[in-house]
């Protein structure tokens, strides 16, 4: 495997890690991140020689799952960042991997959601209280950091696809 393959190769789920430690500890995703992830999946469909075809519905994927994200967004139950980075996932999964990407992500964000409210039901200890990312975890009034349950989803279904098996091999 040649260096380039690794690095298109690790861009998915490297990007994907740094995005959900972003969202943990700030409760934000870069926009940085999320054209990052479409860049890198230009490039990826461009050295595989992804078919026309083929890469128009990874982007059609994409935008569907952005408009459902949005949705999602203007109901109050999900983040901007959250709606981006699903769709950005869904850019490298294609059509076979996203459906199983976002049953995995519904399923972990629900598993998350559930903790960290019931974690929010306990005291925090003294010590933790002066760490503000876990102040601001703990804080009632505080959403949940979805995109981790994004990015374990993501990397969860990404060793399934086409991008990963051509640039693995």
């Amino acid at each position: 495997m040649s260096i380039a393959n690794l690095v298109i190769l690790m861009v998915f789920p490297v990007t994907m890690a740094f995005a959900a430690s972003s969202d943990l500890m700030t409760m934000r995703i870069s926009n940085r991140l999320i054209l990052l992830l479409g860049l890198a999946f230009c490039l990826a469909a461009f050295l595989m020689d992804m078919p026309l075809r083929d890469f128009g519905i990874h982007f059609a994927i994409a935008i569907a799952v952005l408009v459902a994200g949005f949705t999602l967004f203007t109901f109050g139950w999900v983040g901007g960042g959250d709606a981006k980075l699903a769709a950005a996932a869904s850019l490298w999964l294609g059509l076979g991997h996203t459906l199983p990407f976002l049953i995995y992500a519904a399923l972990l964000g629900g598993a998350l959601t559930l903790g960290i409210l019931a974690l929010r039901h306990l005291p925090l200890p003294q010590a933790l209280v002066k760490v503000s990312w876990i102040d601001r975890l703990h804080d009632k009034k505080s959403g949940v950091p979805y995109g981790i349950a994004l990015a374990v989803a993501g990397m969860i279904v990404y060793t399934d696809t086409s991008i990963f098996a051509h640039f693995a091999s």
